[in-house]
């Protein structure tokens, strides 16, 4: 068992058993003493304050306040967690939304200030709004399956992203494009990125995307994309 899979396997043990000892632990993570001790000394300088009481009776006590859940999370991770979040805001009718808010603002403000400014870069990107009346949903189509793993790749790593792209008339076209934002209108999100090819900004609806693919090479740089004044971007952090 890997280091980071056996310290989530101690703190979970402590949690939910409330107690332990060093001998138990060896034997539920199937490791010796000396690494157990290891990665207690690890948990700790993470921020974990585990309780060795000793004597008769005595074991591993693991204080609950001090477990910080943002100290498990990537940048990317609280990002996607906002992604998702903001679709329920702006869908304005699903349960439990502003709660939701809420928690994920308190994770927010205990991040330290290089995943903060990190986080700002990517907020920077995600626009969300209403959905104009005059769109037709009706006919939705299926997304392609492999598009959410190359459009995050491509996103996050800034990477071209080519793929076959059908228009609302029908017409069949070849791109590779810079992402460079992701617009959300309930119940439909769109690709927003800088198409070389026409030296402008495109805007493409995932459901019209076919036989994604990232490109490797050279990184592109991120563009201030304008928007109309009834799409904002997501302010949280």
């Amino acid at each position: 068992m890997k280091s980071r899979s056996r310290q989530a396997a101690i703190v979970r043990s402590l949690r939910r058993g409330g107690a332990s000892t060093i001998e138990a632990l060896c034997e539920e993570v199937g490791a010796s003493r000396s690494t157990i001790l290891r990665d207690l000394s690890a948990l700790r300088d993470e921020g974990y304050v585990i309780i060795a009481e000793q004597g008769r009776g005595g074991g591993l006590y693991l204080d609950p306040t001090s477990v910080q859940t943002t100290a498990k999370l990537s940048v990317p991770e609280v990002f996607a967690m906002i992604i998702g979040i903001s679709s329920m805001r702006a869908a304005g009718s699903l349960p439990f939304a502003r709660l939701a808010d809420s928690g994920l603002s308190k994770i927010e403000k205990s991040l330290p200030p290089d995943k903060l400014r990190d986080l700002r870069r990517l907020l920077e990107c995600l626009y969300v709004g209403p959905l104009a009346p005059q769109v037709d949903i009706s006919n939705v189509g299926e997304i392609d399956s492999g598009l959410l793993p190359a459009f995050e790749r491509a996103f996050l790593e800034q990477l071209s992203l080519q793929f076959d792209y059908v228009d609302a008339k029908g017409a069949k076209t070849q791109r590779c494009v810079e992402p460079q934002a992701m617009l959300i209108l309930p119940p439909l999100w769109y690709l927003v990125a800088w198409d070389p090819s026409r030296e402008n900004v495109r805007h493409f609806r995932i459901d019209r995307i076919g036989r994604p693919d990232v490109v490797e090479g050279p990184t592109f740089r991120l563009r201030r994309i304008e928007f109309d004044a009834g799409v904002q971007p997501v302010r949280y952090a």
